[in-house]
């Protein structure tokens, strides 16, 4: 079969191309179909069910190159749709979450990112799981900062557990604050895209908080939007101790990549055991990112990738030689 698909504007056909054609070639390879330009329009050749398939990716793309560059993850998430037979309406995906200081428009990327986006909004706790370049404490730092800017919450405290990923905080220079503060420097740098330097003043007013996990204790927090980064890394005790610091008119946002725990062993995640025993639970949601919702980088979603078959690879060589003995 072949069906042709006309563009609007040669422009938009040259996003949804991408560079040496790239994202082309990954959606023919994907729905195994030939795809060939000609003037503003490409003709799609293969089995009837994926040249459909490859169609409905293109319709995708296209809305999306009408307001801004394609990227790799859009690419992966056109392919994605249109294999499940889904379709997403291009200005729901392309509405502005926030304008950073600089004037550029945050927007959901990847559908993914619109579901966790839309979950923040409609419950009051909100898991966000997967790995590094996804999003996830950016989008939920833009949030914040547009709901602390709307008036929709009184203040933000963001907050990470100090755990060593090699490092040992001893051996850090300074007093307790000083070597604690570089596992919080992610979050100063989310909250300085969005306020430049004016966040400084935010935090003295105490309109904006930063502190680490273990300073959360004891406390009852109300009208606020809070931010969890890192979380596997916080032990089961700690994950419940901070949920149950929630009060009313607040938000919580749990961030973390349960294939990155630098606990030490035997201890388990917090944030892997509260996921398993709060599923179902009203106004809770977890929303689960892949390497395909990377949107750093391609190459960083490569790496990704990379690490992740080597890890399965050696666990199937370590689960043969089980089977040997």
């Amino acid at each position: 079969m072949t069906k042709e698909k006309h563009f609007e504007k040669l422009e938009d056909m040259i996003n949804v191309f991408g560079q040496y054609d790239a994202n082309i070639a990954h959606i023919s390879k994907a729905f195994d179909v030939a795809i060939l330009a000609s003037g503003e329009s490409v003709k799609i050749s293969g089995e009837t069910d994926d040249v459909k398939k490859a169609y409905d990716a293109l319709c995708i793309l296209e809305g999306l190159s009408k307001r801004e560059h394609i990227i790799p993850a859009q690419v992966h998430m056109a392919i994605e749709l249109a294999s499940a037979g889904k379709t997403i309406d291009p200005d729901e995906l392309s509405k502005s979450i926030a304008v950073t200081q600089r004037g550029r428009v945050i927007r959901a990327k990847t559908y993914n990112q619109k579901l966790y986006v839309d979950a923040i909004k409609n419950n009051s706790i909100v898991f966000g799981v997967g790995p590094a370049g996804t999003g996830k404490t950016y989008l939920a730092v833009a949030l914040a900062v547009a709901a602390l800017k709307s008036g929709e919450t009184n203040r933000i405290i963001l907050t990470r557990p100090a755990v060593e990923a090699g490092e040992k905080l001893g051996f850090l220079p300074g007093d307790l604050s000083e070597k604690v503060d570089p596992y919080l420097r992610p979050l100063y740098d989310a909250l300085k895209e969005f306020l430049g330097d004016e966040y400084i003043k935010y935090i003295e007013r105490g309109d904006i908080e930063i502190a680490p996990l273990a300073y959360m204790r004891g406390r009852t927090l109300s009208g606020s939007f809070i931010i969890l980064d890192e979380a596997q890394n916080s032990t089961r005790e700690q994950m419940k101790m901070f949920l149950t610091r929630i009060g009313e008119n607040s938000k919580m946002v749990v961030t973390g990549d349960i294939t990155q725990i630098d606990l030490p062993k035997p201890s388990e995640s917090g944030m892997s055991h509260a996921i398993e025993v709060l599923e179902g639970v009203k106004d809770i949601k977890t929303v689960w990112f892949s390497s395909k919702d990377v949107v750093r980088r391609e190459l960083v979603s490569r790496i990704i990738e990379a690490y992740a078959a080597h890890g399965k690879s050696k666990k199937e060589d370590e689960d043969d030689k089980k089977d040997v003995k």
